[in-house]
């Protein structure tokens, strides 16, 4: 099987499409189109990994195709390089507006020509292994699902919960986008916990509760030393939801800003979700019950201003457990 990426090359002039065969043919896969119509069929049936794409051409115009192809969701990921002959500023601006990369300008450099290609191609599997990254994360979390009384919709809720504390205590869009990423992970350690004790109806004895306890240190060996920042707050959260702000949580004991930010705001939402929903061994807290619990825990057991900010969170509280409910 060929593992060479495969470019689609479209231009109405066979000498262009030539030129372009001889710069790439020693490093791709080469599929090649005389007009819009055959362009677009190819791209559908083909789906290539990048289509040079000519601007000006009879009948349906490139800019034409690619607006084409960005309608059609077979064809809208895959990334447009304009090659043509027009250079003023308008031009290109429309050319991006209608969905292109970039643009290579006629006559072809090879060295150009080839640098582009690559960029564009490199950015792609970087696209497509942050998008395999996020789905094993989601797999992970899901499968600590299985093991446990809890329900999927459980880290969702708390996930969008830890997402709005984390934007109301002023982190930056990245941590907060990575804060909703990594929290339905926190407890992937207990994949490591005997059922006996997991699921155990009755109250754990001292021996039971500290196996219980471990799977803490478990999902941050699961999850490692990663060298995603991603996968190293989700660590991190997994080994320190379960401290406490006043030092007596576990495993560590740790206290006050000692524990991670991502950990102190987790601890809460978790908390807040597993309280206000219904479990095997209890019914579900009102949700004034559960405001009065964490305002009572402030200082505690949860970072005060943290507790503070989410009591203000009341409505988009309430917008996701309508959206989310059991």
């Amino acid at each position: 099987m060929n593992s060479l990426p495969n470019l689609l090359l479209v231009d109405d002039e066979p000498t262009n499409l030539q030129v372009l065969r001889n710069i790439l043919q020693d490093d791709y896969r080469l599929q090649f189109a005389r007009n819009g119509q055959k362009a677009l069929e190819l791209a559908a049936l083909e789906r290539p990994d990048l289509i040079l794409l000519d601007v000006m051409m009879p009948g349906m115009t490139g800019l034409e195709v690619c607006r084409s192809l960005k309608q059609n969701a077979q064809t809208c990921k895959i990334p447009v390089i304009f090659v043509t002959a027009l250079s003023d500023a308008d031009d290109e601006a429309t050319g991006f507006e209608a969905g292109a990369v970039d643009y290579i300008s006629k006559p072809v450099s090879p060295a150009v020509v080839k640098a582009r290609v690559k960029t564009h191609l490199s950015l792609v599997r970087a696209e497509e292994l942050e998008k395999t990254r996020l789905q094993i994360i989601h797999k992970l979390g899901k499968a600590a699902e299985y093991k446990d009384n809890e329900t999927g919709l459980h880290v969702i809720r708390m996930s969008h919960f830890a997402r709005y504390l984390a934007q109301a205590a002023g982190c930056d869009s990245v941590f907060v986008e990575q804060m909703f990423l990594a929290a339905p992970m926190h407890d992937i350690g207990k994949i490591g916990i005997p059922d006996a004790v997991l699921l155990k109806p009755g109250k754990l004895d001292a021996d039971e509760w500290k196996i219980m306890q471990s799977h803490v240190d478990i999902g941050a060996e699961i999850l490692g030393d990663d060298d995603s920042s991603l996968l190293r707050m989700a660590a991190s959260i997994a080994r320190n939801h379960h401290e406490k702000w006043d030092g007596s949580g576990y495993p560590r004991g740790i206290s006050g800003e000692q524990i991670p930010l991502e950990a102190r705001i987790v601890a809460i939402a978790d908390v807040f979700d597993a309280l206000t929903s219904v479990r095997p061994y209890k019914s579900a807290w009102s949700l004034e019950q559960a405001f009065e619990l964490i305002r009572k825990e402030a200082g505690s057991h949860f970072d005060p201003q943290l507790a503070e900010l989410f009591l203000t969170l009341e409505p988009q509280i309430r917008e996701v457990q309508r959206n989310w409910a059991d």
